[in-house]
């Protein structure tokens, strides 16, 4: 079996809400799953440009990066390869858009806070990016519970 190297770029959106931090979550019904908002570059594009439009696109926010957040790797088969992908992810924070214009790939984007979008994320993966993006901006999380039931790790 072949070995294929795919790459993505996506972002950790926090927001500060009177008191406290939000983080932009993409969700879908069937099967139901949180994940942070991620996707492949068009051609030409920078990592940056890939992991803006991607956010943009998949939670209808405009946003801004603040920083490199890090990478989550995993490893799945197609019918004729065996995938090494890596996503590179960036802490942001929106400047303007609407939650309301995200594209149809979701069936809802939500605001969530932190200690809450931590125990909603579906793999275990970004949730552990997540936690790293917590220490990184010196947020604290009272009572938070990270070890939610059922996490997965991550196939995207």
């Amino acid at each position: 079996m072949r070995i294929e190297q795919h790459f993505s770029a996506g972002g950790i959106v926090v927001r500060r809400v009177n008191d406290h931090d939000e983080l932009a979550l993409c969700g879908r019904d069937q099967p139901l799953l949180w994940a942070l908002p991620k996707g492949t570059p068009d051609p030409g594009e920078t990592v940056e440009e890939t992991a803006l439009r991607e956010v943009r696109e998949e939670t209808g926010l405009e946003v801004v990066i603040d920083r490199h957040a890090g990478d989550v790797e995993y490893w799945f088969n197609t019918a004729d390869a065996r995938v090494h992908k890596r996503v590179s992810f960036f802490l942001m924070h929106p400047t303007g858009g609407s939650l309301d214009a995200h594209d149809p790939e979701f069936d809802r984007v939500a605001w969530f806070p932190l200690d809450k979008a931590l125990e909603l994320v579906t793999y275990s993966n970004e949730r552990q990016l997540l936690d790293k993006a917590v220490a990184m901006l010196g947020l604290h999380l009272p009572g938070a519970s990270h070890a939610a039931a059922g996490q997965q790790d991550r196939p995207a």
